[in-house]
């Protein structure tokens, strides 16, 4: 397989998530999070909140979320301590128990990645992943 250069390959990438209540969705990435956001006059049907590294999420106004799958991840250098901080400000960890992906106290140990899950204020599914030096 052979990949091809494109001006993608070096663009920042922006995810977009439903959120049933804007004013609710704003207040979870802000005060449980620890993000910024900004309401902008070109955008007003939605909420950018901005991430580590330049990345961004638009929230938009639209039913719940129904996906079933994780929609964003953040990579962190320190899950424990991420762990920590999230639960400090009431945000709780998903637990798993299926074939291959078992969390223990929230957190999965799989080779050098780890893994915790949790659901923003709308019920879309986030992760913060840490891979382990080898």
């Amino acid at each position: 397989m052979t990949r091809v250069a494109t001006r993608l390959s070096t663009a920042p990438a922006v995810t977009t998530l439903p959120a049933e209540d804007l004013e609710r969705a704003r207040s979870f990435y802000e005060e449980k999070l620890g993000l910024e956001t900004e309401v902008r006059d070109d955008m007003p049907e939605g909420v950018f909140v901005r991430a580590g590294k330049g990345s961004q999420i638009f929230l938009y106004q639209r039913g719940r979320a129904t996906a079933e799958n994780t929609a964003l991840t953040f990579e962190v250098d320190d899950l424990e301590g991420t762990v920590a901080e999230l639960r400090m400000h009431g945000v709780e960890l998903e637990e798993y128990d299926f074939p291959g992906l078992k969390t223990v106290n929230g957190m999965l140990t799989r080779g050098a990645d780890r893994a915790a899950w949790f659901k923003d204020s709308e019920g879309n599914i986030l992760c913060a992943h840490e891979t382990l030096a080898t």
